[in-house]
């Protein structure tokens, strides 16, 4: 038999973290409302398969996607439970959003009017998207001619009604503001939805920072997503109830190559580091092709060994990358380095931080080069 290959880089995910930070959030919503699991972007990068298994191992059965795609990949690898599309489909793909029993979200009244024109096999579950102050979809939250049509669209099988929190991540008084102004208008909107007789569905406002920071609202489901992973979206994110979560990823990769180099030397492309004195160095194997951001390059970055820290000197590669490990003891090829993981110096948010960017997109950039490992 031949030796299992070695990676040389990957993503290691702890799902015993991933279930803790579930029942953390519990303790803050009602017993009524749910959590809908926001697994689009490969589970922010968490690899989706694996985590919504475990998810709905520990009884989550509602998750949202951003892309029919992401709908279908989920019902292939038999999740089970409510899959939300929160994006848009195109109109000749929302047979499929039936077939694979997915829940299309619409997201305006022009698309609503389109759907009447279709031929498609059956009403089209879906919840409907109202646009309280974000302005990205949604129809608007007081314009109730067109409301009043969307929900009047026999084609249509609506199941939940949602919007969504632009600034609820902020302390800032006036965003503070903003964002009950949102709330309002929402449950507004709602109320003379339903004193008409329309039926709304599953209300759902919260995604992450709107769960932590605005509790009390009750709502049949909270979204949530980068808190569910254990990490904030940046170092300055507002969070009004501290839970104890924890980081389900880490990335890691392996020493390649050990070299000493002399005074004056340099390393790696444009010779942005030049050596002072005799250094010895080592190569990680894992660059900005698996999504570690380029412009980190010469900015102290540091990357964790044998529980000590190394700086990452020169610039990051494609494919590589490269470390200094001159006051390092029994270094050698094939150990294996944290770059990001569960310690505040190399926390997700912390290179985040340094990369000019939040988590969430330094976690959606991983690459599919990263095999996804299970602990």
């Amino acid at each position: 038999m031949k030796e299992k290959l070695k990676n040389r880089a990957w993503i290691e995910i702890n799902l015993n973290n991933l279930e803790h930070n579930i029942n953390e959030i519990k303790k803050i919503i009602s017993s009524k409302t749910e959590i809908m699991a926001v697994v689009k972007a490969d589970a922010y990068g968490h690899g989706m398969i694996e985590v919504s298994k475990k998810l709905n191992e520990i009884g989550i059965n509602t998750f949202a996607v951003a892309t029919l795609e992401e709908g279908i990949n989920l019902r292939k690898n038999n999740i089970r439970g409510n899959i939300l599309i929160l994006g848009f489909t195109n109109f000749s793909d929302l047979n499929y959003v039936i077939e694979y029993d997915l829940i299309q979200t619409i997201v305006d009244y022009n698309y609503s009017e389109k759907i009447k024109e279709l031929q498609l096999e059956g009403k089209l579950k879906c919840h409907i998207k109202i646009n309280t102050g974000m302005n990205r979809i949604g129809e608007r939250y007081d314009d109730f001619n067109k409301l009043f049509k969307i929900y009047e669209n026999n084609r249509l099988n609506i199941l939940g009604t949602f919007s969504h929190l632009c600034i609820a991540d902020s302390e800032k008084i006036e965003d503070i503001k903003f964002s009950k102004m949102q709330i309002k208008r929402f449950n507004e909107c709602i109320r003379i939805l339903e004193k008409k007789g329309y039926n709304t569905g599953a209300l759902h406002l919260q995604s992450s920072y709107g769960t932590i920071n605005y509790v009390g609202l009750n709502y049949n489901y909270v979204r949530m997503g980068i808190l569910m992973y254990g990490i904030n979206s940046s170092k300055d994110s507002y969070i009004l109830n501290n839970l104890n979560l924890k980081p389900v990823l880490s990335v890691k990769a392996r020493i390649t190559s050990i070299r000493e180099i002399e005074t004056d030397d340099s390393v790696s492309y444009g010779r942005t580091y030049i050596a002072k004195e005799k250094r010895r160095i080592a190569t990680l194997g894992i660059g900005y092709a698996d999504g570690i951001p380029r412009n980190l390059s010469n900015k102290n970055m540091i990357v964790s060994i044998k529980g000590r820290y190394a700086k990452i000197i020169g610039r990051i590669c494609m494919d590589q990358m490269i470390i200094d490990i001159t006051n390092f003891k029994n270094i050698k090829i094939g150990d294996i380095v944290t770059l990001i993981g569960k310690d505040k110096k190399i926390s997700a948010e912390e290179v985040s931080n340094k990369a000019n960017t939040i988590s969430n997109e330094l976690l959606c950039r991983l690459g599919s080069r990263l095999k996804r490992v299970v602990i």
